[in-house]
């Protein structure tokens, strides 16, 4: 099993405010000819139902540009949400902020915001630790790649894995200590990319240090792979020797090429022409890339309300690892997806239907995730995540872990 990660500290958190005020009548809706909120008649929607449809119309509002009540709307979505309330005020607030960015950038007629001044390269980090630690969706993806890479190099004497975005490299420990008990252990080499050449010197580090408690021959190297840069020409300096089995690790990275699609299939086709021996994919089920704002704005709505009811349903509000993770993370994904268009527009993620597409047009083959894989994976849940709302599920021979009947994320293995 991947070993849990305490996040450090972040930015001091204010106090929970009072209980905002009851949501104003089911159905409210916008008398557009006087730009005045106006409640209907009574029904009997229920709160979150109803939040959710004054979200949507605040986005109809935005999609059409009529800035002035939609400013207006936020306000009422604003006095009716809270960072600390439940999982749908806790949505309604992210989604509100990421609404009234979209409107200041219009109201500036610029296309780029900037993230908040707190919201630093250290605190994004503690953030990204506190997701590992308190939701299943990196290690469930971490630990299923694992299993397909360990499954494609059975029996190799010789293996280097090629990580695109290696993070901390809270991935490989485990798989590392697969490895070591072979025998003979085959040696190691991994060449991890990222935009921080500290972090990267910090995580091999790491990483030859475990390797070296294990007795593991192992090698890391550093590859600097900027946000903006192509990957294409930095694959061009991966060292490939003629007596290694090579395996390739795009867990959350594809999505980020979506941005020039062309450059992404050049990409794919790169990674075919390096040859090797098993390609581990994972990526959010969700159509995050929807050039029409309002479909994307729905889309996104629904994947995060699944997302925040799951961590409702494992972690107490005054949780601080779920505040980060709310509120730094997601949130950033949020005003990303919401607020941002064009070039600036980062978090483009496609369901697995059009990864499946993108990977067998590049010659890639599709490898069944092995039913070890499964039971892993259901492990996992079962050991770490204690709540009977999470689902996988095998379609096509890949596995995807959803909440209630909501698929977040998929995770596949190519040839």
């Amino acid at each position: 099993m991947l070993g849990s990660f305490g996040s450090s500290s972040h930015e001091e958190e204010e106090e929970p405010a009072e209980a905002p005020p009851a949501p104003p009548s089911p159905n409210v809706y916008l008398h557009h000819r006087h730009h005045q909120i106006i409640p209907p008649p009574r029904s009997f929607a229920s709160p979150s139902i109803h939040m959710r449809q004054l979200l949507i119309s605040c986005a109809e509002l935005v999609s059409r540009s009529d800035l002035s009540a939609a400013h207006r709307l936020t306000a009422v979505l604003s006095s009716n949400s809270s960072p600390y309330g439940d999982s749908s005020e806790r949505l309604v607030h992210q989604f509100t902020k990421a609404l009234s960015l979209r409107i200041s950038r219009y109201a500036a007629a610029t296309s780029f915001f900037p993230a908040p001044a707190s919201e630093n390269e250290e605190v994004v980090q503690s953030s990204y630790l506190s997701l590992n630690q308190v939701t299943p969706f990196i290690r469930f993806s971490q630990l299923t790649a694992n299993q397909a890479i360990l499954e494609a190099i059975e029996g190799h004497q010789a293996i280097h894995i090629l990580d695109f975005d290696i993070m901390h490299g809270v991935q490989w420990p485990p798989l590392m200590q697969a490895v070591a008990e072979r025998y003979p252990p085959p040696t190691l080499r991994i060449t991890g990319t990222g935009g921080d050449l500290e972090i990267l010197r910090r995580t091999g580090d790491r990483l030859a240090k475990f390797a070296h408690s294990l007795g593991l021959r192992f090698q890391f190297h550093p590859l600097i792979l900027l946000p903006n840069e192509d990957p294409i020409s930095v694959t061009s300096s991966v060292v490939l020797l003629p007596d290694e089995t090579l395996a390739v690790n795009c867990v959350h990275y594809l999505h980020r090429l979506l941005k020039d699609r062309d450059r992404l299939h050049l990409f794919l086709h790169r990674l075919k022409s390096m040859c090797p021996r098993v390609l581990a994919v994972a990526e959010r089920e969700a159509n995050h890339n929807h050039p029409i704002f309002l479909q994307r704005f729905v889309e996104a709505l629904d994947h995060y309300a699944a997302v925040f009811d799951s961590l409702e349903a494992t972690l107490p509000p005054t949780s601080r690892e779920r505040l980060a993770v709310e509120q730094i993370w997601f949130g950033r994904e949020i005003a990303d997806i919401v607020a941002a268009e064009g070039e600036s527009r980062k978090e483009r993620h496609e369901r697995f239907r059009s990864w499946e597409v993108m990977l067998r047009n590049s010659g890639f083959v599709k490898v069944p995730l092995s039913p070890f894989a499964l039971s892993q994976a259901k492990l996992l849940l079962r050991l770490h995540y204690p709540s009977e709302g999470y689902h996988l599920h095998i379609l096509n021979d890949s596995f995807f872990l959803g909440w209630q009947n909501h698929p977040l994320f998929s995770v596949s293995s190519w040839h």
